[in-house]
């Protein structure tokens, strides 16, 4: 892994009372899916997706959860952070496609960066974005929002809504692309197969290093690592990979369920 970039925080924004937005003042280049390994010294180091990016900045959307994220909460314009990355593999997109973009919770972070570069590449876009309830919708004003209580939006979860989509035959949609739970991505694969429309998924492994030296997030049984050889794959691929929608390993290796 390359040294950490030393980078200052040039904006925060509060998208959920669990979600926030950073902008990192740095020219970072990345691809639609990929990640940074973002180090708060002291605290922890976390690989973190790019939900969206300028000529000299890029956004980080992070959640509340574990020690490293509550300590970003805390922080400030100014205040600053390390940076290493871009790494990983990310989404393919091919120009003037019918595409849709499913995400489940803060999985819908990467997905702006892949909707800004469609648009970009002409793309037709559909982003259905799905949270629990209203309060933890993310980017509602440019998606079409789901929760699972009916408090906004369509009642249900993402993948009934992209069922929806399909069903009508209205569009012809090219591509599938997701990130959220497995649970949720693992049936997104099987409505994929089930009208023949191709997907790609982006997994999340607990990390140490990102560049497939520590094996950490290697998946079973194929060996192949999140950090290098993912984190996005195509929905065949994510067949093959037994643990999928099923079990992730914790830091020590120990298998935990969804």
């Amino acid at each position: 892994m390359s040294k950490p970039i030393i980078c200052k925080i040039k904006k925060v924004k509060t998208e959920t009372h669990k979600i926030k937005t950073f902008t990192i003042d740095y020219k970072l280049d990345a691809k639609p899916g990929q990640f940074v390994m973002l180090w708060l010294p002291g605290v922890d180091q976390k690989p973190i997706s790019i939900s969206s990016q300028t000529k000299n900045t890029f956004d980080l959307t992070i959640f509340e959860l574990g020690p490293a994220t509550k300590a970003m909460m805390k922080l400030k314009v100014g205040n600053k952070v390390g940076v290493s990355g871009p790494y990983g593999k990310g989404f393919n997109i091919k120009p003037k496609t019918n595409i849709v973009l499913v995400g489940g919770g803060c999985g819908s972070a990467p997905l702006k960066l892949v909707a800004e570069e469609a648009k970009r590449l002409k793309c037709k876009v559909e982003f259905i974005s799905g949270a629990r309830s209203k309060k933890d919708v993310l980017f509602p004003g440019s998606c079409l929002v789901t929760t699972d209580d009916g408090t906004a939006g369509f009642k249900g979860y993402p993948t009934q809504k992209l069922e929806e989509l399909l069903k009508n035959k209205k569009t012809k949609y090219h591509k599938v692309y997701t990130c959220g739970p497995e649970p949720m991505m693992k049936v997104l694969v099987q409505i994929c197969k089930k009208y023949k429309i191709p997907c790609e998924i982006s997994m999340e492994r607990y990390m140490k290093c990102g560049y497939g030296v520590c094996g950490q997030c290697a998946v079973d049984p194929l060996g192949i690592c999140i950090c290098q050889d993912g984190p996005v794959f195509s929905g065949k691929l994510a067949e093959k990979i037994t643990e999928f929608g099923k079990y992730h390993r914790d830091k020590s290796g120990f298998k935990r369920n969804f």
